[in-house]
């Protein structure tokens, strides 16, 4: 048997553990072979929008290859802390520490090989789904047609075969500069049981919770600032929660015998704080990898629904014209007729919005009977001021969008010098306004006086025929400026058909950023697996059941999977919660299902990698 052949065995020999390095290679390059699929696309050059598109994936391209080495790299690291075992009996038969390091340099480059291989074959397979998927949420004009995309091919394969190359020098780097016996033990060997440091165990609690407090008092602009803070201040304390503060509680815990006598937790907290403390640096890496996920996503997914809601709070109307009164009629004749061209019903109201001078500033004054029919067009509640009296209306609270908002305390002055009592503010969003504007009573409008500005305003609220007027909206815009003419559909379309690309763009990057944190995991977990397999081959002995072993080892994973999700969730919560406020915006429901879907493919991953676990215990029982 050659050398080579040595290599080759040695790589199925171990397919347990190189199923994951292989598996997440292979997706990592699936998903760097999708956006190159993208990027090269014929129906995605030229057109300045689909040049944004282009650029943003191959943005996005480079990100994951690059986190695509360090990932690598650390499946690989795991992959060799795993056969130490091997590696001293190798030596013990006369390998010499530069075989054993030509060995590992095969190794990785047979694997990286055939995942490099699969990932483009995986890609291709499911191309055309991918690209009909992209067509949709991309919202492009043209159809995304499969197309034979050798540069892709080219691309993809030549960049991972150079990165695996360059990681198994690496490798082999460490392989070198250490001695063998560090490599083979490294962080394995006890130093007795671990002890947490109670000022470290405190400082972990003040900087989280000190994080946290700032993260969620901040407001408005302040959250910028804050942010750099806040992130290295909570990634310190995230570390030395898993380091400190969990071994710390664990002790606690084992003190306590109500807790550490009852049932099988002995075995579960024996070697509890061992692992905590050998994990900390994987724990902390996914937690934080995890969390980047979460607020990315949540971040694009609750800025969408930002913009397309503060734009539907300042439009209600499904269409609206606004425009000096010397332009209205031939404009107004259009969109009706282009309107009931495509059999569109609509209630239509207009009127002339005239500013007066408050205070020196132009502010909008409406009469009550004018107010109350555009109230009336949005089912809105319609209001009686009164002789002598004026309502101040603004917006709902948008944070940044309207930042000139007041709570109204002008004074109205008439003609003849009688001024208004300002009876009440209320919301609303029937007239079209930036800040606040004020109803008068028809009466009291007659004697205002004559305004310094006024403009022609006309809204159509549709009826019948909805699914046209996005086709009707996008006719009309070709022939009314946009300055004059809005429709709340056409305004959705164009935010989301330029947002659609970050969205996607961020979820692929999400997602991989997230199997990535799942698979550190699994690495970590079938690292230690063959020290479980002699320990509870030697608890069974002593009488262990089949119910309780498959109970602490469910306790021991379930430890192992959430401790750094739920941080992870914690940290995502949290930023998330920033966001809002610093947009002045609820974002609970958009953080809510990001976090709550990350939650559950979490929980099935577990579910899937348990199952396996635990069988493979069973079986060495």
């Amino acid at each position: 048997m050659t050398f080579r052949q040595f290599a080759f065995k040695n790589v199925s020999r171990n397919k347990r553990l190189y199923a994951a390095y292989f598996l997440s290679s292979m997706f990592t390059v699936m998903v760097f072979f999708t956006f190159a699929i993208f990027a090269f696309h014929p129906e995605l050059s030229g057109d300045d929008m689909n040049s944004h598109v282009t650029q943003g994936m191959s943005i996005s391209g480079g990100i994951i290859y690059f986190f695509s080495f360090f990932f690598i790299l650390y499946s690989m690291s795991s992959f060799l802390q795993s056969r130490k075992k091997e590696f001293g009996i190798l030596m013990i038969q006369g390998m010499t520490i530069k075989q054993i390091r030509l060995m590992v340099f095969l190794e990785n480059m047979l694997i990286g090989f055939f995942a490099t291989v699969a990932g483009i074959v995986l890609g291709l397979v499911f191309a055309k789904g991918i690209l009909m998927v992209a067509e949709n949420v991309l919202i492009l004009e043209n159809a995304l047609n499969f197309y034979i995309p050798i540069q892709a091919v080219m691309i993809t394969f030549v960049s991972f075969i150079v990165l695996f190359f360059f990681i198994s020098l690496f490798v082999s780097y460490i392989l070198r500069s250490k001695k063998l016996v560090e490599l083979i033990k490294g962080d394995k060997k006890s130093k007795g049981e671990p002890r947490a440091n109670i000022f470290l165990t405190i400082l972990a609690i003040l900087l989280l919770g000190g994080g946290y407090a700032v993260a969620l008092y901040v407001e408005g602009i302040a959250v910028l600032a804050a942010m750099i803070p806040v992130i290295l201040v909570v990634s310190i304390g995230t570390y030395l929660l898993f380091t400190q503060l969990s071994v710390f509680v664990i002790r606690q815990l084992k003190k306590r015998e109500s807790v550490y006598w009852k049932k099988t937790n002995m075995l579960l907290f024996s070697d509890l704080s061992f692992r905590m403390k050998d994990n900390a640096r994987t724990f902390f890496m996914v937690a934080m990898i995890s969390t980047v996920a979460f607020s990315a996503i949540g971040t694009l997914f609750g800025f969408q629904t930002y913009l397309t809601d503060g734009m539907k709070l300042a439009h209600p109307n499904t269409f609206s014209y606004m425009a000096e009164d010397s332009t209205r009629s031939e404009e107004i004749d259009f969109i009706t007729t282009t309107m009931q061209e495509e059999n569109i019903q609509a209630d239509q109201e207009e009127l002339l919005l005239r500013y007066f001078s408050i205070d020196e500033k132009n502010i909008l004054i409406a009469k009550e009977s004018d107010y109350n029919r555009f109230a009336q067009l949005i089912d809105e509640d319609q209001v009686e001021v009164g002789e002598g009296n004026v309502i101040a209306v603004h917006l709902s609270d948008q944070g940044l969008m309207y930042p000139g908002r007041d709570d109204g305390g002008h004074t109205i002055t008439l003609d003849s010098g009688e001024t208004l009592n300002n009876a009440q503010v209320i919301e609303s969003k029937a007239l079209p306004a930036s800040n606040n504007y004020y109803v008068v009573s028809d009466g009291d409008y007659g004697k205002l006086g004559e305004p310094e500005l006024e403009f022609y305003y006309a809204a159509w609220q549709v009826t019948e025929g909805k699914e046209h007027v996005l086709d009707v909206a996008k006719t009309i815009s070709d022939e009314v400026s946009s300055y004059e003419f809005t429709s709340v559909d056409l305004n959705e379309y164009e935010i989301s058909k330029i947002y659609a690309p970050i969205l996607f763009v961020g979820l692929f990057i999400g997602i991989v950023f997230f199997v990535s944190a799942g698979s550190f995991l699994y690495f970590r977990l079938y690292t230690d697996l063959d020290t479980d397999k002699f320990k509870f081959r030697s608890i069974s002995k002593m009488g262990l059941t089949g119910k309780e072993l498959r109970k602490v080892l469910s306790r021991q994973t379930a430890i192992l999977f959430f401790t750094p999700l739920i941080v992870a969730l914690t940290h995502g919560a949290v930023a998330l919660t920033a966001l809002a406020n610093m947009f002045n915006y609820d974002l609970s429901k958009e953080s809510i299902m990001v976090l709550s879907v990350f939650a559950v493919i979490q929980i099935v991953y577990y579910i899937i990698v348990q199952f396996f676990y635990i069988k493979q215990i069973k079986q060495a029982v």
